[in-house]
């Protein structure tokens, strides 16, 4: 299995090895980016929220601060605006808000790559195209008559593997860069819906109401 792979890939040029640069390039951020997005920075927003507002109208803040001891972003934010609970309405939206300033971006972090990687391994192979049609052509036109046939068929081979592997490595990279961007708008939509809700909650609380 991997001399037949190591053949694909010699077989189609140089490009082919950039493109298998790139290709581990993308699977390392994907896996990176998955693993945060699934495993760290993803809870049900509701459900916090809820059991957030229940332990602080029961007066029980030793117990919501620990809650919002997480590393996901949503209840860091929550924390810092819970631990300006008894100041005024602007303490907490600034704590909020720098809160959300520092830690979005964590979640966006890295994620640009992935769609890089599926447009430069398309290229790629495109270039590895035009290198192979070149051969081919080059071969017509200057070799020796009885290799012109072997030669040719070594350029459009390269031509082919390229295409190939270009798009083989651009389309499930450009399928996982839309779910982890889809995770990533569900994360960061939380945090505006939530943060709002909250500081709404914790001034009302302030007001008595």
């Amino acid at each position: 299995m991997f001399s037949s792979i190591a053949k694909f890939i010699h077989d189609g040029g140089t490009y082919m090895y950039w493109i298998t640069a790139i290709m581990f390039f993308g699977i390392a951020v994907s896996a990176e980016r998955l693993f945060f997005l699934i495993k760290k920075f993803d809870v049900d927003g509701r459900k916090f929220y809820n059991e957030l507002t229940k332990l602080i109208q029961n007066g029980d803040m030793n117990a919501a601060k620990a809650l919002c001891n997480s590393e996901a972003p949503l209840p860091r934010i929550l924390g810092a605006g819970l631990s300006q609970a008894n100041r005024s309405e602007t303490a907490i939206q600034n704590a909020v808000d720098e809160a959300a300033l520092s830690i979005i971006p964590s979640i966006e972090k890295r994620t640009p790559y992935i769609s890089m990687v599926a447009n430069v391994s398309t290229l790629l192979g495109l270039i590895g195209t035009i290198q192979g049609l070149i051969f081919a052509f080059d071969a017509l036109a200057n070799a020796d008559p009885s290799q012109k046939g072997a030669l040719l068929a070594q350029g459009i081979a390269m031509a082919m593997y390229t295409t190939y592997y270009g798009l083989m490595v651009a389309i499930p990279h450009m399928v996982v860069y839309s779910y982890i961007q889809a995770k990533t708008t569900k994360v960061i939509t939380e945090i505006d819906e939530y943060s709002v809700k909250f500081i709404n909650f914790l001034i009302a609380r302030q007001k008595g109401e």
